[in-house]
């Protein structure tokens, strides 16, 4: 096997903690060591961590499920409109330029860090309450425009959907990151389908990935009810900050050569 496979490999425990500590951060860590670790092309790279996130996602969620850490009402209305912009993402994104999607997702990288550490967060309880109403049409109008987001570049998902779930409806902490994993594995399936459509995966890899990434989230999962969320997101925020910044550097440069050559 590929000595940059198996680094990966042993990478996707990191993977899946963030998924079940923070209710995202997968994609943001799997899609740079799929690229740059295991040698993938941008494309599937971001497909193959569509289905890694989505899967990872459903298994976190039953830890959080049992502390009655998920808003089933909520989750189900915005991942709902996200799979349906998921799925539109998904297939634009296939037929995108890679070094100009792998530019889009250190541009998400940044803008959602920078929001992860300036944003402040609701951090007092832990069980979700369904009977709070609800701002449907902000709740569908933002669901679908997360799911672009998320099946374009394969990023976005948690990052986005937990600030969005505290912002609409008072979701403390916790409660969002165990609604957002119900969110992100709607509509990481959903963005993985309309990739299908023009990318092809490379399924022993993503599967062995994927099946370690399990058992990270289910640890995060496990840490989640135990560490400040204000706390997690800054700390968490700073790194997704420099990997961001990694990103631009190995990209722009390519973009930059694909003008001059043109």
């Amino acid at each position: 096997m590929d000595s940059g496979i198996v680094i990966a490999l042993l990478l996707a425990v990191i993977v899946g903690i963030s998924i079940g500590l923070l209710g995202g951060g997968g994609s943001i860590l799997a899609v740079p060591i799929l690229s740059y670790v295991a040698g993938m092309s941008p494309q599937e790279a971001i497909a193959s961590s569509l289905f890694i996130v989505a899967t990872t996602s459903a298994f976190g969620l039953l830890a959080h499920a049992r502390a009655k850490r998920v808003r089933w009402k909520t989750g189900a209305i915005f991942g709902g409109a996200a799979m349906g912009g998921a799925f539109a993402g998904g297939i634009i994104g296939g037929y995108i330029p890679g070094t100009i999607l792998m530019v889009l997702f250190a541009v998400m990288m940044i803008a959602t860090a920078t929001a992860m550490v300036r944003r402040p967060t609701k951090d007092t309880g832990a069980v979700a309450d369904e009977r709070t109403g609800l701002p449907l049409t902000r709740v569908i109008i933002d669901g679908f425009v997360v799911g672009i987001a998320t099946g374009l570049v394969g990023a976005g998902g948690g990052f986005l959907v937990v600030p969005a779930l505290t912002l609409l409806g008072g979701l403390p902490m916790a409660v969002a990151v165990g609604t957002s994993l119900f969110v992100m594995s709607m509509k990481s399936f959903a963005g993985l389908a309309g990739y299908l459509l023009a990318v092809q995966i490379q399924w022993p890899v993503v599967l062995a990935f994927t099946a370690i990434a399990i058992t990270g989230s289910l640890v995060g999962a496990w840490l989640a009810g135990r560490i400040p969320g204000k706390t997690l997101r800054k700390g968490f925020g700073y790194f997704v900050l420099v990997m961001g910044a990694v990103v631009l550097t190995q990209e722009v440069p390519k973009v930059l050569s694909l003008i001059m050559g043109g």
